[in-house]
C-alpha cells in the first residue's frame, strides 16, 4: 500500500516489486488481482497519470509508448491513452526545442542536426520534428 500512496503502479509493476522482496509468483499475483478488483490498481489510470507527468517533461510519443510498454502496459491502452491526450505533439518539440535551444532555428547543418537528434532522442516523431524545425528541415528521422 505504501508504493500506492507515492503514485500509481501499472500491474507488471507491482508484481515485479513483489518478485524483488521474493514474494511466490502465484501470493504477487493473487494479490495484485484482489488489489485491481478493488478499484486500488488500473493499468489504465497508470498510463494517463504516467502520459501526462512525461508530457510535463517535454518527452515524445515514441519514448512514452516505449516506457509504458516496459511497464506492461497493453498496446491497445497505450495507444487510446496518447490519442485521448490530444496533445499538439508538435507544438509540444517545437517548445522542447525553443526551451533548449532558443527561439531561432539554425541556418548550418551541425546545428540543426545537434537539435533534430535532441528532440529524436525526446522520444518526437521525424514529422513532429520537421514541423518543430520549420519547413527548411533537412533530415528524416523517421
Amino acid at each position: 500500500m505504501n508504493w500506492l500512496a507515492r503514485r500509481e503502479h501499472s500491474q507488471f509493476e507491482l508484481r515485479e516489486k513483489l518478485a524483488a522482496r521474493e514474494i511466490e509468483p502465484d501470493v504477487a499475483a493473487e494479490a495484485v488481482a484482489r488489489l485491481v478488483a478493488d478499484g486500488l490498481v488500473s493499468d489504465a489510470r497508470f498510463a494517463e497519470s504516467f502520459i501526462a507527468a512525461k508530457m510535463r517533461r517535454g518527452q515524445g510519443p515514441v519514448r512514452i509508448r516505449a516506457e509504458l510498454k516496459r511497464r506492461g502496459v497493453g498496446a491497445e491502452l497505450i495507444e487510446q491513452h496518447l490519442h485521448d491526450a490530444e496533445l499538439d505533439w508538435a507544438r509540444s518539440a517545437a517548445e522542447v526545442r525553443r526551451k533548449k535551444f532558443g527561439a531561432p532555428v539554425p541556418a548550418d547543418f551541425p546545428s540543426r542536426a545537434r537539435q533534430q537528434r535532441f528532440l529524436e532522442y525526446r522520444g518526437f516523431t521525424g514529422e513532429q520534428i520537421r514541423a518543430a524545425m520549420g519547413s527548411a528541415a533537412t533530415d528524416d528521422f523517421d
